[in-house]
């Protein structure tokens, strides 16, 4: 079976997988192949068996990651191979409970200020004031933008496209670095090492770029929480409940297909608010940000 690469991503990708979600459990079977130095049909119930016991005890990897490996796994085993063994069904990553990090309105405002280039202050501004995920903000397009309704169109997670309210500091804050480049299609091109190639860009920037440069700005400001550039979405999140509003606008905002996934917020307040696109923009008002 030396083809099991092209049958895994033809199965992922006629099951609607996400580009991101193919390469993982793609990943996943790869990873296993080299393991053993088999192809996925030589390997038995009982070696799959002792590779899922010895990530989880021998290599102690964590509970997202095996969940990643069982989920890419299992895929493979039922949709390709066509296995009907126990251990598939049997497999199971047990949840992390831990709560996500979540930055207070003059943390935030402190790192979008310390944030040094135009393109990397564009994009995280972004991603807190929008509440999207890094890949969201990093394929934005121009025509993504509705200034007449003040809002961003998502192109989400799993193909779930979806709307969230856009500040007005924030649409100023686009407009000004889209001129710095105009590139027809994104809004962040990729500027290339020359940092001249933003007109002319094929592709968005890489997320490397806005990781290292967060990262950088949380040494600066000697933060020493666990963020991550997802960090800023909990935060838009969390501080929308403060502010009261409805958290089932804020599922819709973030996109989450169920409100399970909204409710891990709900530690911080239960109010509701109608009037959310207001409160969106007065947590924006007071950033120093250029208007222009």
């Amino acid at each position: 079976m030396k083809n099991y690469y092209d049958q895994s991503m033809r199965a992922l990708q006629l099951a609607g997988m996400s580009k991101r979600t193919q390469q993982c459990y793609t990943r996943s079977v790869r990873m296993l192949v080299d393991f053993y130095n088999k192809t996925p049909d030589q390997i038995t119930e009982v070696q799959l068996q002792d590779y899922f016991l010895h990530r989880k005890n021998n290599d102690k990897w964590s509970p997202a990651t095996m969940r990643i490996c069982y989920s890419g796994i299992k895929f493979f085993f039922i949709n390709v191979l066509k296995r009907e063994w126990h251990t598939l069904e049997l497999i199971r990553a047990k949840s992390e409970r831990r709560l996500p990090t979540v930055l207070s309105l003059d943390e935030i405002r402190s790192i979008l200020r310390t944030v040094s280039t135009p393109q990397n202050k564009a994009y995280l501004t972004t991603v807190y004031s929008c509440g999207l995920r890094l890949h969201e903000a990093l394929h934005l397009q121009v025509s993504d933008i509705d200034k007449d309704r003040m809002r961003i169109h998502v192109r989400g997670k799993g193909a779930k496209d979806r709307y969230a309210p856009l500040p007005e500091s924030t649409l100023h804050i686009l407009r000004s670095y889209w001129k710095l480049h105009r590139n027809p299609t994104w809004i962040f091109p990729r500027l290339g090492r020359s940092g001249k190639e933003g007109p002319t860009a094929q592709i968005p920037m890489n997320k490397s770029s806005v990781q290292g440069a967060l990262r950088r700005v949380l040494k600066q400001l000697k933060l020493k929480k666990r963020i991550s550039v997802h960090t800023l979405r909990h935060s838009y999140a969390t501080h929308l409940l403060e502010a009261g509003v409805n958290i089932r606008r804020i599922q819709q905002y973030l996109g989450h297909s169920s409100l399970n996934s909204t409710m891990i917020y709900l530690h911080l307040t239960t109010q509701g608010h109608e009037n959310a696109y207001g409160i969106i923009n007065d947590l924006m008002k007071g950033d120093d940000h250029d208007n222009d």
